[in-house]
């Protein structure tokens, strides 16, 4: 760690050419206010437009402008952790680079980390320019992974935060590939906090987490953290089984004691059906949690960086 640098704020950036300058523009601005040394770390995602020429642009004329260029696309979870992996500040923040966190909070988030507090993250306490389904399914899935994971995820805390080095340094032991970083800052403890804040609407461009990003992000999140739904395979199981045994005493007492029983298809097709599809489920979800076993088990390095600017 440089230790001249007191505060990193790492940026993952993916496509967002139309909103990197005033993001450059707001950060910088949040913290000279601050009147500390700090360094701005923008890692690219393998975007696609302009976004490499813009950074590249920006660590040319800024001296505090890092930029960290990955190889390929690896996903906003890893880009975050290859923008940690370089951030050499005695605390580090990650946020977004669409501004909807505001970089006008990084004042209070540094003095709540002054007064000792390892992790100080960012609670959305109203949502600005977004749908209702998206404000409705956002709350659904926060109270969701709560309910099931087994460690206290703090409600409607996304990867807006601030952390000390010695909480960045405890993540960065931390090699799983499946990653859910604002699970594993949880995880990893020390003293942690939340501070409310508005989320604005996007400063330019489209979202980078349409539905079905966000639904396969939820079930990464869900798995990576709860073994609920081997409990849910199990409990489906057992509840098939009791009603194959259930509909076999009836079949048995109907064909001892009702002479006129007619036999059919229907109800062989329905208990068929029924547990067939239990058992897809159930290997499905086995196969999830074996497919994340075997992903862990080949080692593969979480990113390559093709370049580093300053």
């Amino acid at each position: 760690m440089n230790a001249e640098i007191e505060l990193s704020v790492v940026i993952p950036v993916y496509n967002e050419e139309e909103v990197l300058p005033e993001c450059h523009k707001r950060v910088k601005a949040a913290l000279e206010a601050l009147e500390l040394a700090y360094e701005i770390v923008f890692v690219n995602d393998g975007s696609s437009d302009s976004s490499v020429e813009i950074l590249r642009a920006f660590a040319e004329r800024d001296r505090f402008v890092r930029v960290v260029l990955l190889s390929r696309n690896f996903g906003h979870q890893i880009a975050i952790t290859a923008g940690l992996d370089h951030a050499r500040g005695a605390a580090v923040v990650v946020m977004d680079a669409d501004l909807q966190d505001p970089p006008e909070v990084l004042g209070e988030m540094v003095a709540r980390w002054r007064t000792g507090f390892d992790v100080v993250y960012g609670v959305r306490a109203q949502r600005e320019g977004e749908s209702a389904f998206k404000t409705a399914s956002a709350s659904i899935f926060y109270r969701l992974i709560r309910a099931l994971a087994a460690v206290d995820i703090p409600l409607d805390a996304g990867d807006f935060r601030l952390m000390s080095r010695r909480a960045v340094d405890a993540l960065r032991q931390i090699e799983e590939r499946h990653r859910f970083v604002r699970g594993l800052v949880t995880w990893i403890g020390f003293r942690q906090t939340g501070i409310d804040y508005v989320r604005e609407p996007r400063g330019a461009g489209v979202t980078k987490y349409p539905l079905r990003k966000m639904l396969i992000f939820a079930f990464d999140a869900i798995v990576s953290f709860s073994s609920a739904p081997l409990r849910v395979a199990t409990a489906l199981g057992l509840f098939s089984s009791l009603a194959a045994f259930g509909y076999g005493a009836y079949a048995v007492s109907a064909k001892l004691f009702n002479d006129r029983v007619v036999s059919g298809w229907t109800s062989t097709v329905i208990v068929v059906a029924f547990l067939g599809g239990v058992q897809l489920l159930s290997l499905g979800i086995i196969g999830e949690y074996l497919g994340r076993i075997y992903n862990e088990a080949k080692a593969r390095p979480l990113y390559f960086v093709d370049e580093v600017l300053q």
